[in-house]
């Protein structure tokens, strides 16, 4: 909210714009899995990206509400969470979960008595991509998830002057494009499309094999997923890598917004922060 999270090798930080105009901070190191061995081991830190883009954004959002709400500790820390807040993270999750993956096996599975079971698979994966273009149309036309589009744009053009050399300054910045061939929107995209392979290849009987199927392979999609936009982020220069990553690009007309100079300032403060922290830490290994 108002704000921007980078994530670096070892370290994370925050950037939020405060309601009375400033800009407040948080950084942290990563540890433990998040930096182990693992995460360089292929397909396993595609699984392990999934599950910290969920507790690290989660964990960013409660903070920058905080700052929002005035509600932060004097050290700058948010209060802890509450189980009351666990609950209806496992809640909304859950019914995400439930409508992306489920939700199409439930309306297509019928369709077995007139179709071959390949096509239905085939609608079946559409309709999940096509439910994840309405949801992201339908919340963009809300005024707070555009600011929150706008912070996202901001945050690809930091990244793409930083990668280019540049100097971390407002109007060196806005030479750049607001897509990104790394962005979670692509990850998000792509996770739909590898789901139609993998699902196909799973099977479709009995019926209750092909609903828990959704929800057990989701880690497999996910590690997939990952490689692949993993592998396009390094050989976007390609031109067949751009040609068959292109609908990604296209997907961030619908998840950035051309950013205000105030946002792209967050968006600076956020990278600089987090490679203070880098640098930190390196001095101390």
């Amino acid at each position: 909210m108002e704000g921007v999270m980078i994530r670096g090798p070892v370290a994370m930080a925050v950037a939020v714009r405060t309601p009375e105009g400033d800009i407040t901070c948080h950084r942290e190191r990563l540890g433990g899995v998040l930096t182990g061995p693992l995460r360089r081991v292929p397909l396993v830190r595609g699984i392990l990206v999934l599950f910290e883009t969920l507790a690290l954004g989660f964990r960013a959002l409660t903070w920058s509400a905080a700052v929002a709400a005035g509600e932060t500790r004097e050290d700058g820390s948010a209060r802890p969470m509450r189980t009351a807040d666990w609950s209806m993270l496992f809640i909304t999750m859950s019914i995400a979960i439930g409508i992306f993956f489920g939700g199409p096996v439930a309306v297509t599975w019928w369709l077995d008595h007139f179709l071959p079971v390949p096509v239905v698979l085939a609608i079946e994966g559409l309709l999940r991509l096509a439910l994840l273009l309405l949801y992201i149309t339908g919340i963009g036309r809300t005024q707070g998830v555009q600011r929150v589009f706008q912070y996202h744009g901001a945050e690809h053009m930091t990244i793409a002057a930083f990668e280019d050399g540049r100097d971390l300054t407002v109007p060196a910045i806005r030479r750049y494009p607001k897509a990104h061939p790394r962005c979670g929107t692509s990850f998000l995209l792509t996770v739909a499309l590898v789901s139609i392979v993998v699902f196909a290849l799973a099977g479709a009987e009995p019926l209750w094999w092909r609903l828990s199927s959704r929800i057990l392979l989701v880690p497999v999609v996910a590690g997939v997923a990952y490689e692949a936009i993993r592998f396009a982020g390094f050989h976007h220069d390609w031109p067949v890598i751009r040609w068959l990553f292109a609908g990604n690009i296209a997907l961030q007309r619908l998840t950035t917004r051309p950013p205000e100079d105030e946002q792209i300032q967050v968006a600076i403060t956020a990278l600089e922060q987090v490679l203070q922290e880098e640098a930190r830490i390196a001095r101390e290994a």
